[in-house]
Protein backbone atom coordinates (compact mmCIF):
# COMPACT_ATOMS: atom_id res chain seq x y z
CA UNK A 1 0.00 0.00 0.00
CA UNK A 2 1.36 3.41 -0.95
CA UNK A 3 1.68 6.28 1.50
CA UNK A 4 -1.07 8.15 -0.41
CA UNK A 5 -3.40 5.17 0.07
CA UNK A 6 -2.61 4.98 3.77
CA UNK A 7 -3.24 8.72 4.20
CA UNK A 8 -6.54 8.34 2.33
CA UNK A 9 -7.51 5.49 4.64
CA UNK A 10 -6.72 7.64 7.66
CA UNK A 11 -8.98 10.39 6.29
CA UNK A 12 -11.83 7.97 5.56
CA UNK A 13 -11.64 6.74 9.15
CA UNK A 14 -11.08 9.98 11.04
CA UNK A 15 -11.95 12.83 8.69
CA UNK A 16 -9.84 15.53 7.12
CA UNK A 17 -6.33 16.10 8.47
CA UNK A 18 -4.49 19.41 8.69
CA UNK A 19 -1.90 20.47 6.11
CA UNK A 20 0.66 20.14 8.90
CA UNK A 21 -0.36 16.53 9.57
CA UNK A 22 -0.19 15.75 5.86
CA UNK A 23 3.25 17.35 5.58
CA UNK A 24 4.55 15.43 8.59
CA UNK A 25 3.35 12.12 7.15
CA UNK A 26 4.67 12.86 3.66
CA UNK A 27 8.13 13.73 4.94
CA UNK A 28 8.66 11.62 8.05
CA UNK A 29 6.41 8.54 7.87
CA UNK A 30 8.62 5.64 9.05
CA UNK A 31 7.66 3.44 6.10
CA UNK A 32 7.15 5.87 3.24
CA UNK A 33 8.25 9.37 4.27
CA UNK A 34 10.42 11.36 1.90
CA UNK A 35 13.21 11.87 4.42
CA UNK A 36 13.25 8.20 5.39
CA UNK A 37 14.40 7.21 1.90
CA UNK A 38 17.92 7.38 0.47
CA UNK A 39 19.80 10.58 -0.39
CA UNK A 40 17.47 13.15 -2.10
CA UNK A 41 20.09 15.88 -2.44
CA UNK A 42 22.30 17.15 -5.22
CA UNK A 43 22.12 17.24 -8.98
CA UNK A 44 21.01 13.62 -9.15
CA UNK A 45 18.31 14.14 -6.53
CA UNK A 46 15.36 16.47 -6.20
CA UNK A 47 17.02 19.71 -5.07
CA UNK A 48 20.41 21.32 -4.50
CA UNK A 49 21.29 23.20 -1.32
CA UNK A 50 23.91 25.91 -0.86
CA UNK A 51 26.61 23.56 0.52
CA UNK A 52 26.32 21.47 -2.65
CA UNK A 53 26.79 24.58 -4.81
CA UNK A 54 30.15 25.60 -3.37
CA UNK A 55 32.53 24.82 -0.54
CA UNK A 56 32.56 28.55 0.23
CA UNK A 57 29.17 28.42 1.90
CA UNK A 58 30.13 25.90 4.57
CA UNK A 59 33.49 27.59 5.04
CA UNK A 60 31.83 30.91 5.82
CA UNK A 61 29.41 29.36 8.33
CA UNK A 62 32.23 27.46 10.03
CA UNK A 63 34.32 30.59 10.35
CA UNK A 64 31.27 32.42 11.75
CA UNK A 65 31.09 29.83 14.54
CA UNK A 66 34.82 30.05 15.21
CA UNK A 67 34.85 33.86 15.32
CA UNK A 68 31.86 33.94 17.67
CA UNK A 69 33.48 31.24 19.84
CA UNK A 70 36.64 33.34 20.13
CA UNK A 71 34.60 36.41 21.09
CA UNK A 72 32.81 34.35 23.76
CA UNK A 73 36.12 33.51 25.43
CA UNK A 74 36.83 30.07 23.91
CA UNK A 75 34.64 27.94 26.18
CA UNK A 76 35.69 24.28 26.37
CA UNK A 77 34.17 21.91 25.77
CA UNK A 78 31.34 23.15 23.54
CA UNK A 79 28.78 21.47 21.30
CA UNK A 80 28.91 22.13 17.57
CA UNK A 81 25.45 21.18 16.36
CA UNK A 82 23.89 21.00 12.93
CA UNK A 83 20.18 20.49 12.39
CA UNK A 84 19.40 18.53 9.23
CA UNK A 85 23.00 18.12 8.03
CA UNK A 86 22.18 16.62 4.62
CA UNK A 87 25.15 14.63 3.36
CA UNK A 88 27.47 16.34 5.84
CA UNK A 89 28.92 18.61 3.16
CA UNK A 90 28.35 21.87 5.02
CA UNK A 91 29.90 20.54 8.22
CA UNK A 92 32.88 19.03 6.40
CA UNK A 93 33.60 22.39 4.75
CA UNK A 94 33.09 24.22 8.04
CA UNK A 95 35.53 21.96 9.88
CA UNK A 96 38.15 22.21 7.15
CA UNK A 97 37.96 26.01 7.28
CA UNK A 98 38.35 26.05 11.07
CA UNK A 99 41.15 23.50 11.31
CA UNK A 100 43.77 26.17 12.05
CA UNK A 101 41.74 28.13 14.61
CA UNK A 102 43.73 27.50 17.82
CA UNK A 103 41.83 25.26 20.22
CA UNK A 104 38.57 25.17 18.26
CA UNK A 105 38.61 21.52 17.22
CA UNK A 106 40.04 20.36 20.54
CA UNK A 107 37.17 21.99 22.43
CA UNK A 108 34.47 20.89 19.95
CA UNK A 109 32.08 17.98 20.38
CA UNK A 110 30.17 17.34 17.15
CA UNK A 111 26.44 16.59 17.32
CA UNK A 112 24.11 16.04 14.33
CA UNK A 113 20.31 16.10 14.50
CA UNK A 114 19.16 13.88 11.63
CA UNK A 115 16.19 11.56 11.07
CA UNK A 116 17.19 9.94 7.75
CA UNK A 117 19.11 6.63 8.09
CA UNK A 118 20.53 7.07 4.59
CA UNK A 119 21.79 10.56 5.26
CA UNK A 120 23.25 9.49 8.61
CA UNK A 121 25.37 6.97 6.69
CA UNK A 122 26.60 9.69 4.34
CA UNK A 123 27.42 11.97 7.26
CA UNK A 124 29.23 9.21 9.11
CA UNK A 125 31.43 8.40 6.14
CA UNK A 126 32.39 12.03 5.60
CA UNK A 127 32.75 13.16 9.21
CA UNK A 128 34.16 10.02 10.84
CA UNK A 129 37.42 11.75 11.95
CA UNK A 130 35.35 14.06 14.16
CA UNK A 131 33.42 11.27 15.93
CA UNK A 132 29.93 12.75 15.51
CA UNK A 133 27.01 11.82 17.73
CA UNK A 134 23.52 11.62 16.21
CA UNK A 135 20.20 12.61 17.74
CA UNK A 136 16.58 12.60 16.63
CA UNK A 137 15.84 15.88 18.43
CA UNK A 138 17.73 18.97 19.55
CA UNK A 139 16.50 18.30 23.09
CA UNK A 140 18.64 15.14 23.14
CA UNK A 141 21.92 17.01 22.59
CA UNK A 142 23.89 17.20 25.88
CA UNK A 143 23.87 20.49 27.73
CA UNK A 144 26.71 23.01 27.55
CA UNK A 145 27.77 25.95 25.37
CA UNK A 146 26.46 25.38 21.86
CA UNK A 147 27.11 26.77 18.41
CA UNK A 148 24.32 25.66 16.14
CA UNK A 149 23.87 25.71 12.36
CA UNK A 150 20.58 25.08 10.57
CA UNK A 151 20.56 25.49 6.80
CA UNK A 152 17.25 24.76 5.05
CA UNK A 153 15.97 22.99 8.14
CA UNK A 154 13.00 25.11 9.20
CA UNK A 155 11.36 25.13 5.74
CA UNK A 156 10.77 21.36 5.94
CA UNK A 157 8.99 21.51 9.30
CA UNK A 158 5.19 21.21 8.98
CA UNK A 159 3.14 24.38 8.53
CA UNK A 160 -0.43 25.07 9.56
CA UNK A 161 -2.32 27.20 7.04
CA UNK A 162 -4.93 29.59 8.45
CA UNK A 163 -7.42 30.75 5.82
CA UNK A 164 -9.64 33.81 6.21
CA UNK A 165 -13.02 32.83 4.76
CA UNK A 166 -16.26 34.79 4.58
CA UNK A 167 -17.29 32.96 7.75
CA UNK A 168 -14.07 33.74 9.64
CA UNK A 169 -10.77 31.95 10.14
CA UNK A 170 -10.52 28.27 9.21
CA UNK A 171 -7.58 25.87 9.03
CA UNK A 172 -6.76 24.36 5.66
CA UNK A 173 -6.78 20.60 5.60
CA UNK A 174 -6.51 17.61 3.31
CA UNK A 175 -9.64 15.59 2.61
CA UNK A 176 -10.89 13.27 -0.13
CA UNK A 177 -12.40 14.71 -3.29
CA UNK A 178 -15.40 13.26 -5.17
CA UNK A 179 -13.04 10.99 -7.08
CA UNK A 180 -11.44 9.69 -3.89
CA UNK A 181 -8.17 11.53 -4.48
CA UNK A 182 -6.53 13.77 -1.88
CA UNK A 183 -7.85 17.34 -2.06
CA UNK A 184 -7.56 20.54 -0.04
CA UNK A 185 -10.42 21.77 2.14
CA UNK A 186 -10.83 25.06 4.04
CA UNK A 187 -13.42 23.82 6.53
CA UNK A 188 -11.42 22.75 9.60
CA UNK A 189 -11.80 24.75 12.83
CA UNK A 190 -8.93 27.19 13.38
CA UNK A 191 -7.09 26.76 16.71
CA UNK A 192 -7.29 30.02 18.65
CA UNK A 193 -3.54 30.06 19.33
CA UNK A 194 -2.78 29.98 15.58
CA UNK A 195 -5.24 32.64 14.44
CA UNK A 196 -3.50 35.93 13.49
CA UNK A 197 -3.94 38.76 15.96
CA UNK A 198 -4.79 41.19 13.16
CA UNK A 199 -7.73 40.70 10.86
CA UNK A 200 -7.25 40.16 7.13
CA UNK A 201 -9.56 40.21 4.10
CA UNK A 202 -11.24 36.98 2.93
CA UNK A 203 -8.89 34.83 0.88
CA UNK A 204 -5.83 35.59 3.00
CA UNK A 205 -3.64 32.63 3.96
CA UNK A 206 -1.31 32.90 6.97
CA UNK A 207 1.16 30.10 7.66
CA UNK A 208 2.23 29.22 11.19
CA UNK A 209 5.03 26.81 12.11
CA UNK A 210 4.81 25.89 15.83
CA UNK A 211 7.55 23.25 15.52
CA UNK A 212 9.92 25.83 14.04
CA UNK A 213 9.16 28.25 16.84
CA UNK A 214 9.78 25.46 19.36
CA UNK A 215 13.20 24.72 17.82
CA UNK A 216 14.09 28.41 17.97
CA UNK A 217 12.93 28.63 21.58
CA UNK A 218 14.94 25.54 22.62
CA UNK A 219 18.02 26.95 20.86
CA UNK A 220 17.52 30.32 22.55
CA UNK A 221 17.04 28.85 26.04
CA UNK A 222 20.29 26.91 25.74
CA UNK A 223 22.25 29.86 24.41
CA UNK A 224 20.84 32.28 26.98
CA UNK A 225 21.62 29.91 29.86
CA UNK A 226 24.87 28.29 28.76
CA UNK A 227 26.36 30.47 26.02
CA UNK A 228 27.01 30.04 22.33
CA UNK A 229 25.31 31.18 19.16
CA UNK A 230 22.98 29.94 16.45
CA UNK A 231 22.45 30.55 12.74
CA UNK A 232 19.25 29.78 10.85
CA UNK A 233 19.56 30.08 7.07
CA UNK A 234 16.50 29.51 4.91
CA UNK A 235 14.28 30.93 2.22
CA UNK A 236 11.48 33.07 3.50
CA UNK A 237 10.39 36.54 4.46
CA UNK A 238 10.82 38.88 7.39
CA UNK A 239 7.07 39.30 7.73
CA UNK A 240 4.24 38.41 5.41
CA UNK A 241 1.56 35.94 4.55
CA UNK A 242 0.46 33.71 1.70
CA UNK A 243 0.30 30.10 0.63
CA UNK A 244 3.94 29.09 0.06
CA UNK A 245 3.60 25.31 0.37
CA UNK A 246 5.38 23.63 -2.54
CA UNK A 247 6.47 20.21 -3.76
CA UNK A 248 9.67 19.59 -5.72
CA UNK A 249 10.86 16.52 -7.60
CA UNK A 250 13.90 16.36 -9.87
CA UNK A 251 14.45 20.12 -9.45
CA UNK A 252 10.95 21.03 -10.72
CA UNK A 253 7.66 22.01 -9.08
CA UNK A 254 5.04 19.26 -8.95
CA UNK A 255 1.53 19.00 -7.44
CA UNK A 256 1.63 19.01 -3.63
CA UNK A 257 -0.88 16.22 -2.99
CA UNK A 258 -0.22 13.90 -5.91
CA UNK A 259 2.51 11.53 -4.68
CA UNK A 260 3.24 12.05 -0.95
CA UNK A 261 6.49 10.48 0.14
CA UNK A 262 8.13 10.70 -3.27
CA UNK A 263 8.50 14.51 -3.45
CA UNK A 264 10.03 17.14 -1.19
CA UNK A 265 7.57 19.42 0.61
CA UNK A 266 8.52 22.79 2.08
CA UNK A 267 7.17 26.26 2.81
CA UNK A 268 8.78 29.66 3.27
CA UNK A 269 9.96 30.58 6.75
CA UNK A 270 8.29 33.47 8.58
CA UNK A 271 11.42 34.78 10.27
CA UNK A 272 9.50 37.25 12.42
CA UNK A 273 7.86 34.30 14.19
CA UNK A 274 11.21 32.56 14.66
CA UNK A 275 12.87 35.71 16.04
CA UNK A 276 9.93 36.36 18.38
CA UNK A 277 10.13 32.82 19.78
CA UNK A 278 13.86 33.21 20.40
CA UNK A 279 13.44 36.54 22.19
CA UNK A 280 10.58 35.24 24.33
CA UNK A 281 12.86 32.37 25.39
CA UNK A 282 15.43 34.85 26.71
CA UNK A 283 17.99 35.26 23.91
CA UNK A 284 18.77 38.03 21.43
CA UNK A 285 17.70 37.54 17.80
CA UNK A 286 19.58 39.39 15.04
CA UNK A 287 18.17 40.03 11.58
CA UNK A 288 17.04 38.48 9.41
CA UNK A 289 19.47 39.82 6.83
CA UNK A 290 19.70 38.56 3.27
CA UNK A 291 22.08 35.71 2.62
CA UNK A 292 23.96 37.86 0.13
CA UNK A 293 24.57 40.63 2.67
CA UNK A 294 25.56 38.13 5.34
CA UNK A 295 28.05 36.20 3.20
CA UNK A 296 29.57 39.37 1.81
CA UNK A 297 30.10 40.60 5.34
CA UNK A 298 31.95 37.39 6.19
CA UNK A 299 34.32 37.78 3.23
CA UNK A 300 32.97 35.31 0.66
CA UNK A 301 33.94 37.54 -2.27
CA UNK A 302 37.54 37.65 -1.08
CA UNK A 303 37.47 33.89 -0.54
CA UNK A 304 36.26 33.38 -4.11
CA UNK A 305 39.08 35.57 -5.41
CA UNK A 306 41.66 33.49 -3.53
CA UNK A 307 40.23 30.23 -4.83
CA UNK A 308 40.18 31.59 -8.39
CA UNK A 309 43.82 32.68 -8.09
CA UNK A 310 44.78 29.18 -6.95
CA UNK A 311 42.61 27.46 -9.57
CA UNK A 312 42.40 29.66 -12.69
CA UNK A 313 40.72 26.83 -14.64
CA UNK A 314 37.80 26.96 -12.19
CA UNK A 315 37.33 30.73 -12.31
CA UNK A 316 34.07 30.59 -14.31
CA UNK A 317 32.61 27.86 -12.09
CA UNK A 318 33.51 29.81 -8.96
CA UNK A 319 31.97 33.00 -10.34
CA UNK A 320 28.73 31.18 -11.17
CA UNK A 321 28.58 29.61 -7.72
CA UNK A 322 29.26 32.94 -6.06
CA UNK A 323 26.41 34.56 -8.00
CA UNK A 324 23.99 31.81 -6.99
CA UNK A 325 24.90 32.25 -3.34
CA UNK A 326 24.90 36.07 -3.07
CA UNK A 327 23.35 37.46 -6.27
CA UNK A 328 20.20 39.56 -6.38
CA UNK A 329 17.36 37.49 -7.76
CA UNK A 330 19.18 34.29 -6.75
CA UNK A 331 19.72 32.80 -3.28
CA UNK A 332 21.34 36.05 -2.19
CA UNK A 333 17.98 37.77 -1.79
CA UNK A 334 15.51 34.89 -1.47
CA UNK A 335 17.39 33.34 1.45
CA UNK A 336 17.62 35.05 4.83
CA UNK A 337 19.86 34.57 7.86
CA UNK A 338 18.84 34.91 11.51
CA UNK A 339 21.32 34.76 14.40
CA UNK A 340 20.62 33.93 18.04
CA UNK A 341 23.05 35.06 20.76
CA UNK A 342 23.03 35.43 24.54
CA UNK A 343 21.25 38.57 25.75
CA UNK A 344 23.58 41.55 25.83
CA UNK A 345 26.15 39.98 23.52
CA UNK A 346 27.78 42.21 20.86
CA UNK A 347 26.56 41.98 17.26
CA UNK A 348 27.69 38.63 15.82
CA UNK A 349 29.71 38.52 12.59
CA UNK A 350 27.61 39.54 9.60
CA UNK A 351 25.08 41.49 11.68
CA UNK A 352 27.04 44.59 12.65
CA UNK A 353 24.59 46.90 10.85
CA UNK A 354 21.46 45.48 12.50
CA UNK A 355 19.84 45.67 15.89
CA UNK A 356 18.52 42.60 17.72
CA UNK A 357 15.24 41.59 16.12
CA UNK A 358 15.45 44.26 13.41
CA UNK A 359 13.98 43.64 9.98
CA UNK A 360 16.29 43.89 6.95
Amino acid sequence: MTLAERIAGRIRTGGAITVAEFMAAALQDPEGGYYRRDDPLGRGGDFTTAPEISQMFGEMLGLWCAADWLTAGRPAPFRLVELGPGRGTLMADALRATAHVPGFHAAMRLHLVESSPGLRRCQGALLAPFAPSWHDRLEDVPRGPVWLLANEFLDALPVHQMVRTQAGWRERGVALGPDGALAFTDTLPAPAELVPACDHPPGTVVERRPLGEAVAAETARRIAAEGGGGLFVDYGYAEGQGDTLQAVAEHARVPVLETPGSVDLSAHVAFADIARAARQAGAAAWGPVTQGLFLRGLGIVERADRLAAARPDARAVLAAALHRLIGAGAMGTLFKVLAITPPGAPPPPGFASTEPGAAP
